[in-house]
């Protein structure tokens, strides 16, 4: 398997504590999120547009 990259980001909180409630019940990582998306969002044109047109994050002064 390829390298990992070691990296660190900021999410937002309530959305994340929605993400961990679900993720229990499906034994389902923020790693595995991640790696997921980043491979549709370089191979799948769909995924890619449907995320970089996604406005329904409210500003909060950061690059969210």
């Amino acid at each position: 398997m390829s390298e990992d990259k070691l990296t660190s980001v900021k999410v937002i909180d309530e959305l994340y504590r929605k993400f961990k409630e679900k993720s229990i019940s499906e034994d389902f990582s923020l790693q595995k999120l991640v790696n997921r998306s980043l491979h549709l969002f370089v191979y799948d044109k769909d995924f890619k547009d449907k995320v970089l047109k996604n406005s329904d994050l409210e500003t909060s002064g950061s690059k969210y």
